[in-house]
């Protein structure tokens, strides 16, 4: 296993995982355990910043590892775990710290997002990208599988690991994206990006008759159910197209 390339992947557990969670990140994460030398995480400590009750942090943590293991994670032959039991990661993320500008985590989209929203932003908010960052180098990954809403963490990460290796040399492995094509980007019920915060989400285990009333929420134009539709603007079609084989 050791000279197979190294994934890793990190997810929140800030409520019940949706669609978009499974395709953006637990599906190919999946399969890449057929291929790469896996670590995969549920990041309690990125989700401080929206979660504060305990119990239900834990609950969230448990039900994951519980989705994870229905859908096939090998626990035997791949790392899974959970953030906050490695201390190292916010030992490193000091030091990351000490190298890393204001004006970076000022960049960052969901800086940005927060303060066009006029909401508050706390100090885990705003350094949030530099303990993403320490998640993926600390166990020197090859590469992450992310959606397109996460490039630019990773873009950040490569930019701290190469300020890190050029001030006290080559510590880090430059990690790079694994971003599947069709599911860049999941639309939600709205049309924009699939998440809890729009409140848009198709949830993973609802029962069947939640699961259906939630797609037929999916909003599309106003042509009749037999018209033809454009399948680069239809968000039925990009959910489809997930699913769907090359036929």
């Amino acid at each position: 296993m050791g000279s197979k390339p190294r994934s890793l992947s990190g997810i929140k557990p800030t409520g019940t995982p949706h669609l978009g969670n499974y395709l953006g990140m637990i599906k190919p994460a999946i399969q890449l355990q057929e291929t790469h030398q896996t670590f995969y995480f549920i990041a309690d400590y990125h989700a401080l910043t929206s979660v504060r009750d305990p119990e239900q942090l834990r609950e969230n943590t448990y039900d994951l590892t519980a989705i994870f293991a229905a859908l096939g994670m090998d626990f035997e032959n791949h790392a899974f775990f959970r953030q906050s039991d490695i201390p190292e990661v916010t030992e490193l993320t000091w030091i990351l710290s000490c190298i890393t500008s204001k004006g970076l985590m000022e960049r960052a989209h969901a800086y940005k997002d927060a303060m066009a929203k006029d909401q508050e932003v706390s100090m885990g908010l705003f350094c949030y990208p530099v303990l993403m960052a320490c998640d993926i180098l600390i166990y020197d990954s090859n590469f992450v599988p992310v959606g397109q809403d996460q490039r630019q963490h990773l873009e950040i990460t490569r930019d701290l690991a190469i300020r890190f290796n050029h001030l006290y040399g080559e510590a880090f492995v430059i990690p790079e994206a694994i971003i599947e094509k069709e599911v860049a980007t999941i639309p939600g019920l709205d049309g924009r990006k699939m998440s809890k915060s729009y409140g848009n989400v198709i949830p993973l285990l609802a029962p069947e008759k939640q699961f259906r009333k939630a797609v037929m929420k999916i909003t599309t134009d106003s042509k009749s159910v037999d018209e033809p539709k454009d399948p680069e603007t239809c968000s039925v079609f990009a959910l489809y197209k997930c699913f769907a084989g090359k036929k």
